[in-house]
């Protein structure tokens, strides 16, 4: 995918957006939000300048001029690589909508796909991988024939399943994650799949895990149908979400991730005949310096 442009083109129009940055970096947030609507008198099709306006305004408590401008992004970019329909979402500005922009979530990670181990790992405590493994050890020593690795990314997952997986699928919207997971040689196979739209062979898979994918999904009732016509006959469905603790079923947080409640978890896996194995709370990673508190579960097909 083509990624938006971080810089408008126009010399002065990028100098008075750092000059933005600068004031918004200070805590000055109107005062970068009108340097910046400078720059992008200069540069009017600069989407992501319309986006970083629309931050600005927002954090200032304009919500109304956040909102204009990320209209104004979105029709530059109706595919949306920004995100900004969730920014409209997130203040009340756009309907609630059950799914992201999947343009959205595969230049983000297209994006991040160079330092996302380091980041993930390294800074932010990532232990969803080893967290779904050790639940998959705990119902006994065995090696799958066949896995399936949704959300793979750089094959952070595929690390852990390698040793006991004799054919190891991996699944990704981002290309450039996939080159990366590609580079590891731990898949025998890697399709680029949106889980929106995800289509796998009925009755091919031992193993399915989906480790911190769904926060990028939403409503799961599509590829939750996916996964149960795919399981063999006793075969597992290993996943993690973002725990909601409201009446809700799921959630779109500031962070632009999906949130989920357990009883929505359960009602799906009880709809399609996949037994709850083992269900636990975790850590899964830190954000902004804060916990994030997510879902492990292990479920088990009949």
């Amino acid at each position: 995918m083509k990624p938006l442009l971080r810089s408008s083109g126009d010399i002065l129009a990028d100098r008075r957006a750092d000059y933005a940055e600068m004031l918004f970096a200070s805590g000055d947030h109107a005062a970068a939000a009108e340097l910046m609507m400078g720059a992008l008198e200069l540069a009017p099709g600069w989407t992501m300048g319309w986006f970083r306006l629309g931050e600005m305004h927002e954090a200032a408590g304009a919500n109304q001029l956040a909102a204009e401008a990320w209209y104004t992004a979105l029709k530059l970019d109706p595919q949306d690589r920004a995100g900004a329909a969730l920014k409209l979402e997130l203040v009340g500005a756009a309907p609630f909508s059950a799914a992201p922009p999947g343009a959205f979530v595969e230049a983000l990670f297209d994006h991040y796909a160079g330092t996302f181990d380091q980041s993930l790992v390294g800074k932010l405590g990532y232990r969803v991988p080893e967290l779904l493994r050790q639940a998959i050890n705990e119902r006994g020593e065995r090696r799958f024939a066949s896995a399936v690795d949704l959300g793979c990314g750089t094959g952070l997952m595929g690390e852990r399943l390698r040793p006991v997986v004799e054919f190891l699928e991996g699944h990704d919207i981002s290309t450039a994650m996939l080159k990366k997971a590609e580079a590891k040689r731990l898949y025998d196979r890697l399709i680029k799949s949106d889980l929106q739209s995800l289509a796998l062979p009925g009755t091919s898979a031992d193993l399915v895990t989906a480790a911190d994918v769904f926060m990028y999904v939403g409503a799961l009732e599509r590829v939750f149908d996916s996964v149960a016509a795919a399981l063999k006959p006793g075969g597992l469905f290993a996943f993690s979400v973002e725990r909601h603790n409201g009446a809700e079923d799921f959630v779109l947080r500031p962070s632009r991730r999906y949130a989920h409640s357990q009883a929505y978890l359960l009602r799906l896996l009880q709809q399609r005949d996949l037994t709850v194995a083992a269900l636990g709370s975790a850590t899964i990673r830190m954000d902004r310096g804060e916990p994030i508190e997510g879902i492990m579960v292990l479920a088990e097909a009949a």
